[in-house]
C-alpha cells in the first residue's frame, strides 16, 4: 500500500490490487467504499482496455472473433487491470505512476499507464493504453465507489448534465441508439453529450466536482450504501459497435484524464 498526501488530504493506492485507490480522505471524511472480497465492488479502479461489459465476452477485429475472459458470465466486464498487480514506475509523496501489461486476458500485446497526482484541493488521474504492435479497439475509464454517507452531513446527491442516454436491452447492454433527453432514474446507465463537471454533494459536509476528457459517464445508483460515477471514453459493449471505441495504434495511444476537486458545501 502506498499513501500520497497533500495538506489535509490523503490517498491510499494498492498497486497489487488492480492499481486502485483504496481510500480518499478529504477533511477527515472517507469518500470511497472500503476494500471487499470482490475487486469489482470497492475503491476507485482503472478500467482498461475496455470499460463496462462486452457482450458474451466476444468482439470482432481484423476479421477474427476474439474471446475474452467471461468474468461476469456470460459477459466480460471492466477490462484486464482491476484484479491484477501493477508495477510502480515512479513514486513520490504526492504522485504515483503505475504500469500493467494488458495480457494475458486481452488478445493483443500492450500495456497501460495509471498516473495519480494529488494536491490539497484536487486529485488528478490519467490513463494510457498502448499497443506493442497490432492496432486494436479500446475504451478506458475509472470506476469509483463513492459512499452515500460520510461521518457528517446528508446523503450523497449526484448531478450530471447530459443530453444523451443509451437505452439498454434485456441484458442491460446498450441497444445501439442514443436517446435525448435522458429519462428519470434510478440508474445503471451510460450518458453522453456531457457538460462537465459532474457534481457530488454531501449536504453540510463536502462538494466534489468531477471533470474528464472522456465523453461518456456511467451512473450506477442502485446500491443503498454507494453511488458509482464513472467517466470513460466510450459506452459499455463499445467493442461490438464500429465507431464507438478508439483505435489504438503504435503511434497513437488512448489517453484519458479525470480530476476531482473538492470544496466546502
Amino acid at each position: 500500500m502506498i499513501t500520497l498526501t497533500a495538506g489535509a488530504v490523503a490517498v491510499q493506492v494498492n498497486p497489487a490490487d488492480g492499481g486502485r485507490l483504496t481510500s480518499l480522505r478529504v477533511q477527515g471524511d472517507e469518500l470511497l467504499v472500503a476494500p471487499t472480497a470482490d475487486p469489482l465492488l470497492s475503491g476507485c479502479y482503472p478500467m482498461i482496455p475496455f470499460a463496462g461489459r462486452v457482450r458474451n465476452g466476444r468482439f470482432e477485429w481484423g476479421g477474427e472473433v476474439h474471446q475474452l475472459r467471461q468474468n461476469q458470465a456470460p459477459h466480460a466486464i471492466h477490462g484486464t487491470g482491476f484484479d491484477r498487480g501493477w508495477l510502480v514506475e515512479q513514486s513520490g509523496p504526492d504522485h504515483l505512476r503505475l504500469r500493467a501489461d494488458l495480457q494475458p486476458h486481452w488478445p493483443f500485446a500492450g500495456w497501460a499507464i495509471h498516473h495519480i497526482s494529488l494536491t490539497a484541493d484536487r486529485l488528478d488521474l490519467s490513463l494510457e493504453v498502448h499497443t506493442s504492435g497490432s492496432s486494436f479497439p479500446a475504451t478506458a475509464g475509472w470506476h469509483p465507489w463513492f459512499r452515500r454517507s460520510l461521518a457528517t452531513g446528508g446523503d450523497l446527491v449526484v448531478a450530471i448534465d447530459a443530453t444523451g442516454w443509451y437505452p439498454r436491452d434485456d441484458q442491460g447492454l446498450p441497444r445501439g441508439e442514443v436517446v435525448s433527453p435522458p429519462p428519470a432514474g434510478p440508474w445503471d446507465d451510460c450518458f453522453t453529450g456531457l457538460t462537465w463537471p459532474a457534481t457530488l454533494t454531501w449536504p453540510g459536509a463536502l462538494v466534489v466536482s468531477i471533470t474528464s476528457t472522456g465523453n461518456h459517464l456511467v451512473l450506477y445508483d442502485h446500491p443503498a450504501h454507494a453511488i458509482c460515477v464513472e467517466p470513460q471514453t466510450g459506452p459499455p459493449d463499445a467493442l461490438n459497435h464500429p465507431g464507438w471505441p478508439q483505435i489504438v495504434h503504435p503511434t497513437q495511444p488512448l489517453i484519458t484524464h479525470m480530476s476531482l476537486a473538492w470544496s466546502p458545501p
